[in-house]
């Protein structure tokens, strides 16, 4: 496909003899804003080629396992694997096997399929997926997989993947205020400093130190918005409520924060003990 890319992603980019190059870029992916700062010795055109790279990443990511894309690869099992067994691609596959192994370590907290018709806690034990074959299949018509809750933090571990390719050391990833990835230093600071402003009392708007490590944020940043499920009653969660947690794995860190949005005390104790975040901030 051809994406166009210059036309969709913006750029600055400064250059200094201590610091090296600077280039910080945005553009729009999975329905939300995307910034990057990248700082290396590169060059502008080579820094490019990576946000490209991410760029075009991401635009996959999209294609394969967004599901309010009726085009994407999840969206069309969502609607044929229920009447008999699909083939999924290899990535796909290990995606839907992560989020099937979080149910387990959740204790049910993070459920993908919580946007099935009729939706019950049992759901999820009728999809199938068959390691020889590499294929899924729905036992009961309804089921649909959604893996929102899980993608960005998930996409956040491939953007690592892709810097560490291209040699770069330090950079900061921010999507959308709600999954950011941490890389290196800044070329001023020990580590990428990110600040929630006054909305957590407890810290009082004190810049939290981010060191090669993820920060994901699940919740309402609205008494408006209700769009997490709570697996146990199949409901919205209603209330301006916010739980960010910062973890080493973007991915895990994405699912604790949905987890830890809908747990209870004794739940959040065990959610706590299974991912080991160095840091929870409810707001």
């Amino acid at each position: 496909a051809n994406l166009k890319m210059p036309n969709v992603i913006q750029h600055l980019y400064k250059c200094s003899p201590s610091h090296g190059g600077l280039l910080y870029a945005w553009f729009s992916s999975m329905h939300t804003r995307v910034d990057l700062v990248l700082c290396g010795r590169q060059g502008e055109n080579s820094l490019m080629l990576v946000v490209n790279a991410v760029y075009g990443m991401l635009y996959r990511l999209e294609k394969m396992a967004n599901y309010y894309d009726t085009d994407s690869e999840l969206a069309y099992l969502n609607r044929t694997a229920a009447l008999c067994p699909q083939l999924v691609s290899q990535e796909l596959y290990d995606m839907l096997t992560f989020c099937m192994d979080c149910y387990s370590r959740t204790g049910g907290c993070f459920d993908i399929t919580v946007h099935s018709v009729n939706y019950t806690s049992d759901s999820i034990h009728n999809i199938q997926l068959s390691p020889q074959k590499h294929t899924l299949h729905y036992l009961h018509p309804g089921v649909t997989v959604n893996l929102s809750g899980f993608l960005k933090g998930y996409a956040l571990e491939k953007t690592r993947e892709l810097l560490q390719h291209y040699e770069v050391k330090d950079a900061l990833i921010n999507m959308g205020n709600s999954s950011v990835l941490a890389l290196g230093r800044h070329p001023l600071a020990d580590g990428w400093k990110v600040d929630f402003g006054q909305v957590d009392a407890s810290r009082q708007g004190r810049p939290i130190l981010l060191q090669n490590e993820c920060l994901t944020t699940s919740g309402n940043d609205s008494h408006e918005r209700k769009h997490i499920i709570d697996p146990q009653n199949g409901k919205p969660v209603e209330g301006k409520r916010e739980v960010a947690v910062i973890t080493a794995d973007g991915a895990e860190g994405e699912v604790l924060s949905t987890s830890l949005f809908v747990a209870d005390i004794h739940q959040r104790k065990l959610l706590e003990a299974e991912f080991h975040p160095r840091l929870i901030l409810d707001f």
